[in-house]
């Protein structure tokens, strides 16, 4: 079994799959008689196809164990999908790069306290997988019609350390 070791999630690492989501570094600015801070445009939100919207829903993950075999991934050719964390808990991100053949090789980021991730459109990556307790995520992703979802198995699993 192949090894993935997991390395810490920055905005420069995750950049060929998508956008970070946190406040360190992000663009802001005073609102509501500088009551509030606005952290934003953190995400390029897509959604494409017939009848396309973007949708706001809950998960409540249960938590895995590493290390983790990895057998699939997954993409969504018609929208990004955001998972924006609503504790504390680390959750586990994992994505790879897209070649004619399927997916490459995945690569393993581990979410800080504050970070949320925003796979792009057409992305290979793992299912939402969350660490260290049961952790509730606001999901912005893609409704509408059309297939919006595909899978990849690999041929020989990997392990997640």
């Amino acid at each position: 079994m192949r090894e993935i070791v997991i390395q810490q999630l920055t905005r420069e690492a995750f950049a060929p799959f998508g956008d970070v989501i946190q406040i360190e570094g992000a663009n802001s600015f005073p609102i509501n008689h500088g009551m509030c801070v606005r952290y934003h445009d953190l995400a390029k939100v897509e959604t494409t196809g017939d009848n396309a919207r973007t949708l706001i829903s809950l998960l409540r993950g249960k938590p895995y164990e590493l290390p983790l075999k990895l057998e699939m991934v997954e993409r969504h050719p018609l929208g990004s999908q955001a998972f924006v964390p609503l504790s504390s808990n680390p959750f586990l991100v994992v994505a790879a790069h897209d070649h004619p053949d399927g997916p490459t090789d995945p690569v393993a980021f581990l979410t800080q306290p504050g970070q949320g991730v925003n796979i792009h459109r057409n992305v290979w990556h793992g299912i939402l997988t969350p660490l260290e307790g049961q952790s509730d995520f606001v999901v912005i992703d893609r409704g509408g019609d059309g297939v919006n979802l595909q899978e990849h198995f690999y041929p020989e699993a990997f392990l997640i350390r």
